[in-house]
């Protein structure tokens, strides 16, 4: 579903467009620029600084006349936000979750730059996914406003709706809609082409968070990886979410261990999505959901049962 989409700016009509970074997968995330009457809001940096400054050049035509005022990060994940640095200053105002914004922070970025660093198999498979960045000069830039649950920002005269989905993928996801233009950014409440990733969950704040997308009138959506897409992508990976935790939760109720689970289900018509690994973790997720004495899992396990998966040891 990914091959061939162009990289860089698309113009999504309604003075409101995409970055996006070809093929989707880990690190490759998607930006948006919504201008307004002199102003523009950002949606999302980039995973390092390099990826970050090569769109703000790209978009430097659109924003001569129309600086860049807001930016919004629609979650904590360190693509999405790394790169805020080279946004922020005295006029520009940084806006997240205040679940999200909790976590984003210099440890989170010292954290995960660390990962590249260890001498396992873990390592090799973060070095793997991350090769084309570089993690260097990172100093976390976090939001100057947050909120909970939804906030309208007036950008120019036009209204920006923020929309708090999260807990989901994250903690604090958020989604950015711009009514008037009919216009989505839903940060990575969708992976187009690429398995969807359920870090925090449950797997069914997910599914809500694909409807809440689903209700909305809209001519063009924004994934956070992956190409532009429409509300049969949006419930492609609505299907996937009630898949994955329908047949998780058929093997918990069997007695099965999470690595059994994940091993014996046939992922069928999604098995040509990219990142399959992503699979241990959203297993993982519904069977923590189903027993709560069960402890949870951190980022560092997850990744670990990733990319146990992926490297061809899912035990």
């Amino acid at each position: 579903m990914t091959a061939g989409y162009a990289p860089g700016p698309h113009d999504l009509g309604g003075d409101c467009h995409a970055w996006l970074i070809p093929e989707g997968r880990w690190g490759e995330s998607n930006s948006g620029l919504v201008r307004g009457a002199g102003v523009s809001l950002l949606v999302d940096t980039h995973y390092d600084l390099p990826h970050t400054a090569d769109m703000l050049a790209a978009v430097a035509p659109l924003t001569a006349g129309h600086p860049i005022r807001t930016l919004v990060n629609t979650h904590s994940d360190g693509d999405h936000w790394h790169g805020n640095q080279l946004v922020a200053g005295p006029e520009v105002e940084i806006v997240a979750s205040a679940a999200a914004a909790a976590l984003m922070t210099p440890a989170a970025v010292r954290e995960l730059a660390g990962l590249s660093d260890r001498d396992d198999r873990l390592g090799d498979f973060i070095r793997s996914i991350s090769g084309p960045f570089d993690l260097s000069g990172i100093v976390a830039t976090p939001p100057t406003r947050t909120f909970t649950g939804e906030l309208d920002l007036d950008v120019g005269g036009r209204q920006v709706r923020l929309i708090q989905v999260g807990p989901a993928h994250t903690p604090g996801d958020v989604i950015v809609h711009v009514p008037d233009a009919r216009v989505v950014y839903t940060g990575d409440i969708l992976f187009i082409g690429g398995a969807p990733l359920v870090w925090t969950g449950p797997v069914a704040r997910c599914i809500a968070a694909c409807d809440r997308i689903l209700d909305l009138p809209l001519a063009a959506i924004v994934p956070g990886h992956g190409p532009l897409t429409d509300k049969d992508g949006v419930g492609w990976v609505r299907d996937y979410l009630v898949f994955v935790e329908q047949e998780a939760t058929k093997r918990f109720e069997a007695g099965l261990t999470v690595e059994e689970a994940v091993a014996s289900i046939d992922l069928g018509r999604f098995a040509a999505m990219s990142e399959q690994g992503r699979i241990a973790a959203n297993v993982l997720n519904v069977y923590e959901e189903l027993d709560p004495t069960r402890p949870r899992a951190d980022r560092l396990e997850q990744f670990g049962r990733i990319a146990a998966h992926e490297l061809g040891d899912p035990a």
